[in-house]
């Protein structure tokens, strides 16, 4: 790949974008940008640009951590910086992989040296490397949330912290923090969207010009990286001064009492929770009109400010996408355009009020020309709300008959709204992902035992430490009050959490599962479990069987928010072809076995247990049942059987597949908490008694 960095002025279209980075570049207090878009839309390449464009920054000699010679960090670890030389250097760009471990992030302590010799020997991780520059994660939402909380604190509090067993390391780490994601891979939890200052969403053009212009950039790029790049330097060189000059007149920029005023009144009018999103759009609003050449905010400034920095803040529901609604947006700045005046003092009732609502000749209910009387038709006629009680009813029209359609497919019925549900885990301890649904060790969570390290020591046990170490001080000839620590003598945490697993639901959309309230109720069960799927990190995939096969409506991934709306527009109708969905549910596990072996599934199963289509339907769909039983895959059915007879063939299901069943008014979490209480309450009567 070229060295040689494809220039910012020469990417095509997306405003809204160059405009996030620039502002940020302008001013790092706004907070970063989080790109969203779909794959091929250059996030990538713009981002990787905008370093070109920093100003060159000036450094410590020999400081690993970038310090300013103007004013070096007191607790570099590098430090103390005094009477030293310094030098320029271009503005690092530090690409953070989607893999990355804890210790490559903070860097890492050298345990054993620091515990046998008292030295604290520190490898500096990506943040010292980033600081005064740009960091950069592609894919951020795929990301482990342990890990984006510890990127995203960092860039709020300016320093990183290494804490290992009492040695604690700190450094500073501000960097322009800029993510991007494909929401279609997965969605970053509300509390991580709300760190990132602005958020823009872009898609490629429609536009078959624009299209056509940006290959062609591209392939020029591509043949004649150099050249490409030397055709654009004039450019690229007017944007680094105008990002220059716009820092320099920063400071100067007069926030008035009225762009105040209409920030807070849009935050407050669009329910933002919590204080960050007044404090970014006040930043961003100042960052504009330095970009703009202004020493002071005006409304178009705020108004910009509100449109990059609020949709995302917008978000009630996990599966809701992120907007603004233009039109209150521009009442609200016009409601608070002007600065607040002080109310009139009440000198008592305007004159010519006969009454408390100044009621008169021609007022409310005088049947006057502005009065509140009925309303007269515009022929002249007599007000349709005067009609005699025994005047005729029009003839009812009829109505054309429906049609099935020859497949009797019925249209997609809306789901029921959400609920908390049970906590449905696979049992025994995986090693997954970190999550929150199986148990499984993980590197948060309590520590439970230790162990001899695996690989580069990490997490010291230090008690576990001391006791393999205590027994061979004699022998290895203690002198002082050090200890003599050998490399076998070290012992590492085990810590147990929890992981995130895949969730892998089959779905019924049979003739058998046609009727409205039934399919609504369904619906909104697998929307909870799916809200469930969400908060609890995991991965999830849905099979649906209906007619004579079962379809993989939605591949395994990390975007719950394409499950949901697959789950929306499923229709219904057809027969029950339950052994084909269980066989597809089987060899999508296999497949997802061999891509991720540490993540452990949860298959759930949404059926009343029917199977059509044949003679031997039911029993090949018990035998279906009984291969994912043989393997240990962990199961629940949604028993959704309903009526007065039942035939409890879901629950023979759950049983022949090894897991459980639960009807649909046992999948809400207050339902079996009140049951639990109930139970309680009974026995302790009993107990009384």
């Amino acid at each position: 790949m070229s060295e040689v960095r494809y220039p910012f002025t020469a990417i095509v279209g997306m405003a809204d974008l160059r405009l996030g980075l620039l502002l940020n570049a302008v001013s790092p207090a706004v907070g970063g940008v989080l790109v969203r878009g779909e794959k091929g839309t250059a996030k990538s390449t713009m981002v990787r640009a905008l370093a070109g464009l920093l100003p060159a920054i000036a450094v410590v000699d020999g400081c690993r951590f970038a310090c300013d010679p103007a004013g070096p960090d007191p607790q570099c670890p590098d430090g103390p910086h005094t009477a030293v030389g310094s030098h320029e250097r271009p503005s690092q760009l530090v690409e953070l992989p989607v893999g990355v471990a804890e210790d490559r992030i903070v860097g890492s302590l050298d345990l054993e040296r620091a515990l046998a010799e008292g030295v604290k020997a520190y490898e500096p991780g990506l943040l010292a490397k980033a600081h005064r520059g740009v960091l950069y994660i592609d894919e951020v939402n795929l990301l482990q949330d342990h890990v984006v909380d510890l990127l995203l604190d960092a860039a709020a509090m300016g320093r990183s912290y290494v804490e290992r067993e009492g040695v604690s390391v700190r450094h500073a780490a501000r960097f322009l923090l800029v993510g991007t994601m494909n929401p279609e891979e997965g969605e970053l939890r509300p509390q991580l969207l709300d760190r990132f200052g602005l958020t823009v969403e872009i898609a490629a053009t429609r536009e078959p010009a624009e299209r056509a212009e940006v290959v062609r950039r591209r392939l020029a790029y591509d043949a004649d990286p150099a050249g490409f790049a030397a055709r654009f330097a004039a450019e690229e060189r007017e944007l680094a001064e105008h990002i220059t000059a716009a820092r320099e007149l920063l400071p100067k920029v007069e926030l008035t009492d009225v762009a105040l005023r209409q920030i807070t009144a849009v935050c407050a009018a669009f329910e933002v929770d919590g204080l960050r999103a007044d404090i970014v759009m006040a930043r961003t609003a100042v960052a504009l009109a330095a970009w703009a050449g202004r020493t002071e905010v005006l409304e178009e400034d705020v108004r910009k400010a509100a449109q990059l920095a609020l949709p995302h803040r917008r978000r009630r529901n996990p599966f809701d996408a992120p907007g603004l609604d233009e039109e209150q947006l521009d009442r609200t700045l016009e409601e608070h355009a002007q600065p607040e005046e002080p109310e009139p003092e009440d000198d008592g009732p305007e004159p010519g009020g006969d009454g408390p609502d100044g009621g008169g000749d021609g007022g409310p209910g005088d049947g006057g020309p502005d009065g509140g009387g009925a309303p007269e038709p515009a022929d002249g006629g007599a007000p349709e709300a005067s009609a005699p009680e025994d005047a005729e009813a029009p003839e009812p029209q009829p109505v054309p008959a429906q049609h099935p359609s020859p497949a009797r497919e019925s249209a997609p019925v809306a789901a029921g709204d959400p609920y908390r549900t049970r906590l449905f885990t696979v049992q025994g301890t995986g090693h997954g992902a970190q999550g929150r649904r199986s148990p499984a060790e993980t590197t948060g969570g309590h520590t439970v035992r230790a162990r001899r390290p695996q690989g580069t020591l990490s997490r010291l046990h230090l008690t576990a430490t001391l006791q393999a170490a205590a027994p061979h001080q004699v022998a290895r000839g203690r002198a002082g009050r050090a200890l003599v620590l050998h490399k076998d003598d070290f012992r590492e945490q085990v810590r147990q959490g929890r992981e995130s697993n895949l969730v892998l639901f089959v779905v019924d959309a049979s003739g058998s599962m046609a009727a409205r309230q039934r399919m609504t109720a369904v619906k909104g069960a697998v929307l909870s479990l799916l809200m469930d799927a969400y908060q609890r990190r995991d991965k999830i995939g849905m099979i649906t069987f209906r007619g004579a096969d079962a379809e993989l409506a939605l591949p395994p991934t990390s975007s719950v928010e394409v499950g949901a709306a697959r789950l929306e527009t499923l229709p219904t109708g057809g027969r029950t072809p339950l052994a084909a969905g269980l066989l597809r549910a089987h060899e999508v596990l296999r497949v997802e076995r061999l891509r991720d072996p540490n993540r452990r599934p949860l298959l759930v199963v949404v059926t009343d247990g029917r199977a059509t289509g044949g003679r031997d339907a039911l029993a090949r769909s018990q035998r279906a049942a009984t291969l994912f039983a043989a393997q240990g895959t962990a199961s629940v059915v949604l028993d959704c059987e309903s009526g007065p007879v039942r035939l409890g063939l879901a629950r023979t299901l759950a049983g022949l597949l090894g897991g459980s069943a639960v009807s649909l008014d046992e999948l809400r979490a207050e339902g079996v908490a009140s049951l639990v209480r109930a139970n309680r309450s009974t026995t302790s009567m009993r107990k009384a008694a």
